[in-house]
């Protein structure tokens, strides 16, 4: 892929939502509440709440305000009630989108989601339309310049890592969900902290799109992730370094 982006490779490079601090902990403390409620307060019983807990703290989360979330999911405070819903469509260009919320109208929010579909040259689907060509993984991107490549695939590998690919600088590691914070964990061992990490959705293929079409297709998934509800987007997209730069 030399010379292109794939979108699950550049978002933290592009920061659309992580350089909005507002948002994210906004996000944050919506996913944490709601993985309270489901799981219960003890995130060692609780893995979704355990991974929530990871990137709050990531993120620098206060510690009070991460309390106050998980008592509100647990009911000790009082707060809103959140429903999970994913929504699924098309870009310009044919570009598959993911989306998941966290909201507490959903009749709002479909809405809302639809009408930013329409504005931003995309069509919202039906479900199912694209969520059968993605899959949950854990995804991790280092700096490719700390340890010889053929050392960190055997090194990978052997922590249970499912791939890695090269993209100039940066090595881009895939693990399955649950193998995120292992691979984590032995890269650290080697003094290696992560430039980014995450549990994502990967898609199984990519659409290039290059030019005026790129740069709508960004623009719509930013407008999404604008979207107070929205937690994630995730698209199929690949673009050229040239579009990332110039948008970022």
């Amino acid at each position: 892929m030399s010379g292109h982006s794939k979108w699950a490779g550049i978002k933290h490079k592009k920061a659309l939502v992580d350089a909005k601090r507002g948002k994210l902990f906004s996000n944050l403390i919506r996913e944490l509440t709601v993985a309270a409620k489901l799981g219960g307060g003890d995130p060692e019983g609780n893995p979704r709440l355990r991974a929530a807990l990871q990137r709050a703290r990531d993120a620098n989360m206060p510690a009070e305000t991460i309390k106050r979330a998980i008592q509100r999911g647990t009911g000790e405070l009082p707060g809103v009630v959140y429903e999970e819903a994913i929504y699924e469509g098309y870009g310009p260009g044919g570009v598959a989108i993911l989306i998941e919320v966290l909201t507490d109208n959903k009749n709002r929010t479909t809405s809302e989601i639809r009408n930013i579909f329409s504005k931003r040259g995309g069509n919202l689907g039906e479900s199912g339309c694209v969520a059968w060509m993605f899959h949950k993984k854990g995804y991790i991107t280092i700096d490719g310049s700390t340890i010889n490549e053929d050392e960190l695939l055997e090194l990978v590998l052997e922590a249970g890592a499912e791939d890695m690919s090269i993209e100039e600088k940066t090595c881009d590691i895939t693990t399955a969900p649950q193998g995120l914070e292992v691979v984590v964990a032995v890269l650290a061992q080697r003094g290696i902290a992560p430039l980014y990490k995450e549990t994502t959705m990967i898609p199984s293929s990519y659409i290039k799109v290059d030019g005026k079409v790129a740069k709508a297709v960004l623009a719509l998934i930013e407008t999404l992730e604008d979207h107070e509800d929205v937690q994630h987007v995730y698209a199929n997209l690949d673009i050229p370094d040239e579009v990332v730069n110039e948008v970022s």
